[in-house]
This record gives structure tokens, C-alpha cells and sequence, in this order.
């Protein structure tokens, strides 16, 4: 497809042939003791696994799904959200579906605005298990979502393709360690070495550093003494399909402003 007509796509809000909704799991700030964000997460309808709605995902309809999930995010966010709070909104996002960035954000502000849920509240996470087709343009990307105020994550961090190369390149707000990097942090002194590594780069370049897939108590401590502050997983709360989990200890309304 080319460059003009991937831009006419963002902007058509052209209507899918398969329905979906979105899962919600909060990521926690322990040095404040706040839900920090709710990151959205694609479900099918009656609470399906996300491949069974990205599987019907192809290259004529990228475009037109990653709109309606931006816009569905937000619209439940609007709902679901306590008002008295400023909790972020993440959404995963597909860079190869974003040909002119200021044109495939306008259905995203729009929603937004409608729903009363300010831009600056949104980040967008791009994950590194897809492979970038331009590097350049993703950069682009998130420069300019940058200057609309949106904070930008790189998801999966440590899988999928050249995570350290991405976060030269790209230079995002976060970086979310993925799990599987995590998984038996507080026995495996090579895991341990690795992100200890990492969150010294991430400090030197003033990132901060999400730990996401945190399933037990060990290695939260771990990560903690790493001095990781955000942290997301089954230790604290699944998904919860439409709705928002309740974390104990934790509270959506105590977060604090970027």
C-alpha cells in the first residue's frame, strides 16, 4: 500500500468484519503506591485470547484496526476511569500501520476529546516482536507523538528483534523488560546480570524501566532492589475484560501527574 493511501486509510474509519474489545491490567508504581496506568489490551468479543482477533489482522485491514483499537481504548478508558484521577491509558499500537503520524493520530485526540479523557494520559507502547520496515519513519513516529504529549514505551524489551539497537534509535520514555528475562530472576544470576545491565542503560539515557510479567513475590524484591519502581503482572492482577481489577494496597486514584 502506498504512503497516500495508507494516510486515506487512517483517516476512512473504514468498518472491520470481526468485532473485538479490550482487557485492562494495571501497571503499579511502588514508590507511591499508585495504579500508575491501565495498559489495554485486545480481546475478542466474550473475552477471547488476542490471537484470535489478530489473527484476522492482514495487511489491507492493518490500518483500519489499529484505528478502531486506539478509539475503543479510549472510549472505555473514558468510562472506566475515575475522574478525580490522572492514571495513564496504555495502548499497544502497530508502527507499520502508521504511514504520516499527525494524520493516523487525529481518530485517537478525537476520542478523547469526546469521551473527556486528556491526550496527555495516553501512552503508546510499539512492541519489539514486529519487525520495523523503517527504522527512520518509527523514529519519526515517536518524535512526533512526543510532541503531542503522549508518553511512547518500547514493549517487549529483550525479545523479538535488536532490542538495544531500538532503544539507541528510537530513545522511548519506557522500555518494558519482557518476562521472559524476568522469569526466575532471584535464582538465575545470569537474568539478574542482564537487567541489572539494562537498567543501568536505561538510567544512563534517562529511560524508565517497566518490569512486566512479575508472577512472584521473589522476584518482585528482586526488582525492586534493582531498583525498578514500575511493575505489571499476574502477582498483583490479570486482565479483567471492560473493567478495571482492583489491586489491594493500590489505589487508580493516587497517581501522580507525568
Amino acid at each position: 500500500m502506498t504512503k497516500d493511501l495508507g494516510c486515506r486509510a487512517c483517516r476512512a474509519g473504514t468498518t472491520l468484519d470481526f468485532d473485538f474489545t479490550m482487557a485492562f491490567q494495571p501497571i503499579l508504581d511502588l514508590t507511591d503506591g499508585s495504579v500508575w496506568a491501565y495498559e489495554a489490551l485486545v480481546r475478542g468479543p466474550s473475552g477471547e485470547p488476542a490471537y484470535t482477533v489478530l489473527d484476522r489482522v492482514t495487511d489491507e485491514n492493518r490500518y483500519q484496526f489499529d484505528q478502531a483499537a486506539r478509539v475503543r481504548a479510549i472510549e472505555l478508558a473514558g468510562r472506566l476511569f475515575p475522574r478525580d484521577s490522572v492514571t495513564r491509558l496504555s495502548i499497544n499500537f502497530m508502527p507499520n500501520a502508521v504511514y504520516e503520524p499527525v494524520a493516523c493520530i487525529r481518530a485517537s485526540l478525537e476520542a478523547a476529546r469526546r469521551v473527556d479523557f486528556s491526550h496527555r494520559r495516553l501512552m503508546f507502547e510499539f512492541t519489539e516482536q514486529e519487525r520495523f520496515r523503517d527504522i527512520a519513519h518509527v523514529t519519526r513516529i515517536v518524535a512526533a507523538y512526543r510532541q503531542q504529549g503522549f508518553l511512547t514505551a518500547l514493549d517487549d524489551f529483550g525479545a523479538g528483534f535488536a532490542g538495544l539497537s531500538l532503544l539507541a534509535n528510537f530513545r522511548p520514555d519506557l522500555i518494558k523488560i519482557d518476562m521472559d528475562l524476568l522469569r526466575g530472576i532471584d535464582t538465575d544470576a545470569g537474568r539478574h546480570a542482564i537487567v541489572s545491565g539494562v537498567v543501568a542503560i536505561a538510567r544512563d539515557l534517562g529511560v524508565t524501566v517497566l518490569a512486566e510479567g512479575v508472577e512472584t513475590a521473589a522476584e518482585l524484591d528482586v526488582l525492586r532492589g534493582l531498583g525498578i519502581a514500575l511493575v505489571q503482572g499476574y502477582l498483583f492482577a490479570k486482565p479483567m475484560l471492560e473493567a478495571l481489577p482492583p489491586v489491594a494496597g493500590f489505589s487508580p486514584t493516587a497517581a501522580r501527574a507525568a
